[in-house]
């Protein structure tokens, strides 16, 4: 069978995990650094999103980093259909999340000017939270895509 991108077990599939986290722990970051977050529940399910993504991502990293080290093949169909399960499922929360965080954050900031009047509402770092739960999914959506290939060949 022919290596994708992507692929568990490979440096090319580690790099995509770790970016799905990196980007992900960011997000979080940024949206619990911003002043009053939690009144908002798009942005608490936000995070929620963002913390199983974490750590589905942290923990098939970590096993890349296995297969990696002990140069193992990680393409059994078993394996490769919790992982498509397990990448539909975050990517499905992870786009939910981003777009009802994105609603909320369009409502305040363009539709009720609540930005201008309310000052100490940190909008900007709304934005940037929900601009790298974007990218997070994006990443996602490759790697769930990658593994729907590779089950289908298996």
């Amino acid at each position: 069978m022919k290596e994708l991108i992507g692929s568990p077990g490979t440096v090319s599939g580690l790099l995509l995990r770790m970016g799905q986290c990196f980007f992900a722990a960011a997000s979080i970051g940024v949206i619990v650094s911003a002043v009053g977050f939690s009144n908002y529940t798009a942005f608490c399910y936000l995070i929620a999103s963002m913390g199983l993504q974490v750590l589905w991502s942290f923990g098939l990293a970590c096993l890349d980093v296995y297969a990696l080290r002990i140069k193992r093949d990680l393409q059994n169909p078993v394996l490769v259909s919790l992982f498509v399960v397990g990448d539909w499922v975050t990517a499905t929360l992870s786009l939910a999340a981003a777009c009802s965080s994105a609603g909320v954050a369009v409502l305040y900031a363009r539709d009720l000017d609540f930005c201008k009047v309310q000052m100490h509402i940190p909008c900007g770092r709304y934005q940037l939270s929900i601009a790298l739960a974007f990218v997070t999914w994006f990443l996602i959506a490759v790697s769930s895509h990658v593994m729907f290939w590779i089950l289908a060949s298996v």
